[in-house]
């Protein structure tokens, strides 16, 4: 008999005996999840952003045009893929083959040369379109190929149900996200050093330009990242950074990072109003904050210290052998704790799991996924960085790199 089938048995022992000698025994339920909030926007969606839990959703699953949030994810792709110091030539195309009444804030201008780091910042400051379509060309040789890129991209983020069209967010009926994607690509793009640093910036003073000599500063459009305590209406506490949006069809759109006390919570808003859709993201970020806490797995966890082996599958390992990311979290309300949650094991992993990834621990709270780690086996590991015979390389070398061996 394992130890949790025996503490069944003993605590339904114990509740027959208390009934048969007239006692009573108060049963505690686990807490509810918080649920006192709401949006008026069509869509939203609160995230915890280490482990991915869906606090809060509105039609997450929905899709909308994301207008100008789009450039969270063109901006990821760019710092994957360029030095800040690079330098981008404006092309006639770039600065003119926009939407009409989609503006030129700056007043670029065919054959400006800024550097990449210069157009990030007018990219995600003040939502630059002659920026995202000059950042596309340079990285990618055409705005075409970079669409390729940022919808490989989302794919590799685990998106599946939305499509890129454009780098800038204008309106194009095959551009479309959901909330639950752009909560995934919010959390790669904050995860970015050069992403977050940039769109956390208050200002910025590019150089100069062919029709600003004197260079030209332009602020941080988003409000709650401007606003302070004397505002109450937009001041969001740990407000980190984050992207505005706008088109007549998306309407607003706005995607919010905020961080308190080591927990870190992104807000998304799709089809919202001027200027409902900052309220609603202050509020989803101040429910959030104070309804849920994160729990630290490898603190908590029982499972490699409970017994000297683990059952996997088929197959049996050495709890020695077993290790876990030790940073990895939970999110659960804040009057639970980790005996409310429930686990399984989950051993059909993904291609992309690291390196000895022997399963997947899932962990959830009333059937909602609150998190999970990978369960890594050292010998496993080993056995996966073993270099390759020196008899295979010449036929390594012939395979396309995308291969699956």
């Amino acid at each position: 008999m394992n130890l949790r089938h025996f503490c069944r048995k003993t605590a339904g022992f114990l509740l027959t005996a208390a009934i048969l000698m007239g006692g009573t025994i108060t049963a505690y339920a686990k807490p509810d999840w918080p649920s006192d909030v709401g949006i008026l926007a069509d869509s939203g969606i609160l995230m915890d952003m280490d482990s991915g839990t869906v606090i809060f959703g509105q039609q997450i699953h929905q899709t909308f045009p994301p207008a100008s949030i789009t450039k969270l994810l063109t901006a990821l792709v760019v710092a994957e893929h360029a030095s800040l110091d690079d330098v981008v030539t404006f092309s006639h195309d770039a600065v003119y083959n926009v939407e009409a009444g989609s503006g030129n804030k700056l007043s670029l201008e065919e054959g400006d040369k800024l550097t990449v780091g210069d157009c990030l910042y007018a990219l995600l400051l003040i939502s630059s379109n002659q920026s995202a379509n000059a950042l596309a060309e340079h990285v990618a040789g055409s705005r075409e190929a970079f669409v390729e890129m940022m919808n490989q991209k989302i794919a590799e983020l685990g998106c599946q149900e939305s499509h890129f069209a454009n780098p800038s967010g204008l309106n194009d009926e095959n551009q479309y996200v959901s909330a639950y994607d752009m909560g995934l690509i919010a959390t790669a793009a904050f995860r970015n050093e050069t992403v977050l640093a940039i769109s956390s910036a208050k200002s910025y003073k590019i150089t100069e330009t062919i029709n600003n000599p004197e260079g030209i500063g332009f602020k941080m459009e988003h409000r709650i990242l401007m606003a302070g305590p004397d505002n109450p209406d937009y001041y969001c506490e740990g407000a980190v950074a984050g992207k505005t949006g706008y088109t007549s069809i998306a309407g607003n759109t706005l995607v919010t990072y905020a961080a308190r006390e080591g927990q870190n919570l992104v807000s998304v808003i799709l089809k919202g109003t001027q200027p409902q859709y900052y309220v609603d993201a202050k509020a989803l970020l101040d429910f959030g904050f104070a309804s849920v806490k994160n729990l630290n797995i490898s603190e908590n966890e029982t499972l490699l210290t409970g017994a000297q082996t683990v059952l996997i599958g088929d197959q049996t390992y050495q709890s020695s052998d077993l290790s876990m990311d030790d940073q990895a979290v939970i999110t659960v309300p804040k009057e639970a704790s980790f005996a409310d949650v429930d686990s399984q094991i989950v051993t059909d992993i993904p291609t992309d799991a690291p390196v000895g990834a022997a399963a997947y621990l899932q962990y959830t709270y009333n059937d909602r996924k609150i998190g999970g780690v990978y369960l890594i086996s050292a010998s496993l590991k080993a056995t996966e960085e073993r270099p390759l015979p020196v008899s295979m390389e010449p036929e390594l070398k012939r395979m396309d790199r995308n291969t699956v061996l």
